[in-house]
């Protein structure tokens, strides 16, 4: 039985259709149709129904589909382990945050493909939140603060952030010195997230309003510049521009509290050995600058 038509079933399944999966694997919808084509033959049983929405997976679809993963994952850690020391390869798929992950990830990811040849990595660069399961992702880097889930992270470094606004909108609306001021100012945010600022050593929850929110800080540290309001950001994305002049730090008096940047994985007892090395390598080459810590 030929590995491929296994794995090609599983992100079959996984996607809910042969267009989804044809994505993950980096193939045409063709190729992936007669893979499952001839498992099917080889069986003697259909493990999918077709239909106009994609692909969902009958009786015995759905008890095969966990023998085939399990022989996949098997045969994956059986080639690592023969591989010489240090030789990675097969395909690593990652999501990566769009905001500064095409500045501070992307050379990483580079470098990792740069080290190991042999080695295919695909990445995804967005500010969604992806799930890695229904998704078919091997990881994910994440930064800020965790939310509850049964993901397996690994902290790789410190994100350091602070509130900030234009000259030009401090001139016309003032500076408000206190979280309870907050509320009279227009917020820059990315949905209807609370905002963490610390009082001491006490962490506070203010719940800021704003008329103007995007789905990434790139554009968020461009509405601040313009003077649309006060923006809660990672110093990596405002640096260059308090240097400037641009933007200014306000209340300084309550801080955000450092945040992480981590590697999450999908539940499982021990991580590939792509992800661990993605891992270190982050880790390496996550120290922050000096005007981050």
């Amino acid at each position: 039985m030929d590995i491929e038509e296994l794995r090609t079933f599983v992100e079959v399944a996984d996607a809910g259709g042969v267009s989804a999966a044809a994505l993950r694997l980096g193939v045409s919808k063709s190729i992936v149709s007669r893979r499952l084509f001839r498992l099917e033959a080889e069986l003697g049983v259909q493990l999918l129904a077709r239909t106009t929405r994609g692909a969902a997976l009958t009786e015995a679809g759905a008890t095969f589909r966990d023998y085939a993963a399990r022989v996949c994952a098997e045969i994956d850690v059986a080639k690592e382990t023969i591989l010489p020391a240090g030789d990675l390869r097969g395909r690593l798929r990652v999501a990566v945050p769009l905001s500064f992950g095409q500045t501070h990830f992307a050379p990483i990811l580079a470098e990792m493909a740069r080290r190991h040849p042999q080695l295919q990595i695909h990445t995804c660069y967005s500010d969604r939140f992806v799930d890695l399961i229904t998704e078919g992702y091997d990881c994910a880097i994440r930064v800020g603060y965790l939310q509850d889930s049964n993901l397996i992270a690994r902290r790789i470094g410190g994100i350091y952030g602070k509130l900030v606004a234009s000259p030009d909108y401090i001139k016309t609306h003032g500076s408000p010195e206190t979280p309870e001021e907050l509320s009279a100012h227009e917020a820059l945010m990315q949905g209807t997230e609370a905002w963490q600022l610390m009082d001491g050593d006490k962490i506070i929850m203010v719940r800021p309003q704003g008329r103007f929110k995007a789905d990434n800080g790139t554009a968020l540290v461009a509405a601040a510049a313009a003077g649309l309001g006060i923006a809660y950001l990672p110093d990596c994305l405002t640096h260059q521009y308090i240097v400037s002049g641009a933007l200014v730090p306000v209340m300084t008096r309550y801080p955000p509290p450092p945040a992480g940047a981590y590697v999450i994985r999908p539940p499982g007892q021990h991580p590939a050995r792509k992800i661990r090395v993605l891992t270190e390598l982050l880790i390496e080459y996550c120290e922050p600058a000096p005007h981050e810590k």
